[in-house]
């Protein structure tokens, strides 16, 4: 009897061991092939972050009159409350406009190899000048948002703050600055980077099911490092192209940019840091469903056709992808002043 129970206590402890050496094994693979979020704001290229730059920024991301019809600000398609994006299938701006893309996620952005979509700015300083020009956005002119800042005292000593010892601080390089300063902090530790970091706990057995698969799978080609995507350009089809509805073909991605042939149809990798609550997904904003995006993307870019039940741990591991949002501030916005432009455009749909 005794010898019995101390075989099956063996045999137990054998396998508890093995349980414990496989998923140290699924770690070392995990950290050669993903980073966890530092826990302080990364330094920005050329942009020395400073308390002074990052209020500003704030400041500035809240600020509808950024816009040219006082309606649109940052905030309003990269919503901090929802993931960071609006959950649209595309954004509404400027004369309530649809734009062509989906909104890309706002949180983690700053560990992205370029921004957009096709990449077309490669900083988080680039892209702020975008949106604020587009007609489809916020449809105004750097002129206008310098004399729109300029003309409220509170800005301008907020400027002089954050950028200090420049003989001009109010341009609009400096707007887009201080804007990814703000953004800079956006970092949301998640239960996969506690579970890089040593917590065995952090993660459910599901969730380690698909993270293994994830990798089995080969979607760590495309989506790795520190934010699980966010660098590369790759076809989207690359195996098998998705339909129309999920793939435009008016819209040829990092085509627009280059101008070559072999950029058709192909995009930036998205980053899947808190994608599980940053539906619709994909370029187009057609899917809605997180598990029908995984298997998309299993047979488009794989030639995989996986089972409900393996997309279903995949997905479980997405959403321990999903992390804790610092804590943010509405700010109290500088008033306006005599000086300041009015609101212009059409801003009422038609």
């Amino acid at each position: 009897m005794t010898t019995r129970y101390l075989t099956l206590t063996t045999a137990m402890a054998l396998i508890a061991m093995s349980g414990v050496a496989q998923a140290e094994n699924l770690r070392e693979t995990a950290l050669d092939l993903f980073k966890p979020l530092p826990s302080t704001t990364p330094a920005v290229k050329d942009n020395p972050i400073t308390d002074a730059k990052i209020a500003l920024g704030k400041a500035l991301f809240f600020d509808p009159r950024m816009s040219a019809s006082g309606v649109f600000s940052c905030n309003s398609c990269h919503n901090l409350a929802t993931g960071g994006d609006d959950n649209l299938e595309t954004s509404i701006g400027h004369g309530w406009q649809k734009g062509p893309r989906n909104a890309p996620t706002a949180l983690n952005s700053v560990f992205n190899e370029a921004q957009f979509w096709d990449g077309r700015a490669a900083d988080l300083a680039e892209q702020a000048k975008g949106p604020v020009q587009a007609g489809v956005e916020m449809a105004n002119t750097p002129d206008n948002v310098i004399a729109t800042l300029t003309s409220m005292p509170q800005y301008v000593e907020w400027f002089g703050a954050a950028f200090e010892g420049e003989p001009d601080p109010v341009t609009f390089d400096n707007f887009a600055k201080a804007i990814e300063a703000f953004e800079a902090t956006l970092i949301t530790p998640a239960p996969f980077d506690a579970w890089l970091n040593g917590d065995d706990g952090a993660m459910s057995a599901q969730q380690l099911a698909g993270l293994e698969q994830f990798i089995d799978l080969g979607c760590v080609s495309c989506h790795s490092g520190i934010n699980v995507g966010g660098h590369g350009y790759y076809p989207f089809g690359l195996i098998e192209k998705p339909g129309a509805d999920v793939l435009p073909v008016g819209d040829k991605g990092r085509f627009a940019v280059t101008e070559t042939a072999d950029d058709e149809y192909v995009f930036r990798a998205s980053p899947l840091r808190n994608i599980a609550v940053t539906a619709p997904y994909f370029h187009s904003g057609k899917v809605w469903d997180l598990k029908v995006a995984v298997q998309i993307m299993a047979e488009s870019q794989l030639g995989e056709e996986i089972s409900d039940s393996s997309a279903d741990e995949i997905v479980a591991f997405l959403e321990s992808l999903t992390g804790e949002m610092p804590v943010v501030t509405y700010p109290v916005l500088p008033p306006e002043t005599a000086t300041t432009p009015r609101p212009s455009g059409e801003v009422l749909p038609q």
